[in-house]
């Protein structure tokens, strides 16, 4: 605690962003705010949410399943079902342009052109009774304004690109495997050549041979494109091996944000360490493995305070009552944690909590 309270700085609360004044980043999410609401109950999926990314740059938004991320994803574009799901506060601004405000038909222009996305099971991501080679044309001539013979020309490149032989272009999805599937995916995500791509949990269904190849494929050609990525997962070897700066959610907010080398070699917040200790060690002989004690909280019931209080085996009193704020140690490595409050005499004179 000492050595890093030498380097500690508290960040200013979020202030609004004047309509005039849009971020330079690609992506800029200021105090995202995501509520569902039933007949039972309210859930708050998403709480405060603050997140940037910059052209070119890949980030790994990880955390476990009922902590918001998709809803994140889904809230950048604009596709969150209302009813239940409502956006209640906060901005989000693409490329200089407060998505918040945009008109229906200027976000389908954005959608599959300028932001595209992989969901998690390329089965229902494709049109089953249209041809594999029609809906990668489909979208290129859409958002391209291109002739019937130009999008066919470019739909047989991207199927080239990904690995896919073109004159399997009029077979349909149930003629490919799980693998194939998710290339086809790919390819029609980055037809247009998107400026952000977002891949929400893109290798969930396919088997580890097969997610390797698939994440490979995802990374050589983003780089090749210059694509931004917004990785979405639970999986901290796949952000290992992808991305550049690492998001780490809970129950609807980031509560550590830094480059891949900080979270990994420096993690901070007991959220985060308690992920990694649940990671089995290939030099190590364990009996068991070490989970992180407790369930993620019901987003429909969120405890008081510090939201992770209740599985933290740190916690004190102050972490019952108080709403830690965000506190920026060093090169951008951000932690939400009362354990890094700038009056440290508080914390150490705190009392435990069993």
């Amino acid at each position: 605690m000492e050595e890093n309270k030498q380097h500690k700085t508290a960040l200013p609360e979020t202030e609004p962003i004047p309509s005039a004044q849009a971020p330079e980043a690609l992506l800029d999410i200021r105090g995202l705010r995501v509520e569902y609401h039933t007949d039972e109950d309210v859930v708050y999926a998403v709480n405060g949410l603050d997140l940037t990314i910059g052209k070119g740059e890949s980030l790994g938004l990880v955390g476990e399943t009922g902590a918001g991320k998709t809803t994140t994803a889904l809230s950048v574009l604009r596709l969150i079902a209302d009813p239940p799901g409502k956006i209640m506060g906060g901005e989000i601004w693409f490329e200089g342009e407060d998505m918040l405000q945009a008109k229906p038909a200027r976000l389908r222009e954005i959608r599959g052109s300028k932001i595209s996305v992989i969901f998690q099971d390329p089965m229902t991501a494709l049109n089953p009774v249209m041809t594999i080679g029609k809906q990668i044309s489909e979208v290129i001539a859409v958002h391209e304004k291109v002739s019937s013979a130009e999008a066919e020309e470019k739909m047989k490149s991207m199927l080239t690109m990904v690995g896919i032989d073109p004159q399997r272009a009029e077979d349909y999805p149930h003629q490919f495997s799980g693998g194939m599937k998710q290339r086809v995916v790919i390819a029609i995500a980055l037809a247009c050549n998107p400026n952000l791509l977002v891949a929400d949990e893109p290798t969930t269904a396919l088997d580890v041979t097969i997610q390797a190849q698939v994440l490979d494929l995802i990374k050589n050609l983003r780089e090749k494109l210059g694509t931004s990525l917004l990785l979405i997962t639970h999986d901290l070897g796949v952000v290992a091996q992808n991305c550049e700066y690492v998001a780490i959610m809970y129950a609807g907010e980031i509560i550590e944000y830094g480059s891949l080398r900080e979270i990994f070699k420096n993690s901070l917040h007991p959220y985060t360490e308690g992920l990694f200790n649940s990671i089995p060690k290939l030099h190590e002989a364990v009996n068991r493995l070490k989970p992180i004690e407790g369930l993620m909280p019901d987003p429909a019931n969120l405890p008081q305070g510090c939201k992770f209080h209740p599985r933290c085996k740190y916690a004190k009193e102050i972490c019952l009552t108080q709403i830690p704020v965000n506190f920026e140690l060093e090169d951008g490595h951000t932690v939400c944690c009362h354990r890094y409050a700038e009056e440290n005499d508080l914390w150490e004179g705190a009392e435990g909590h069993e």
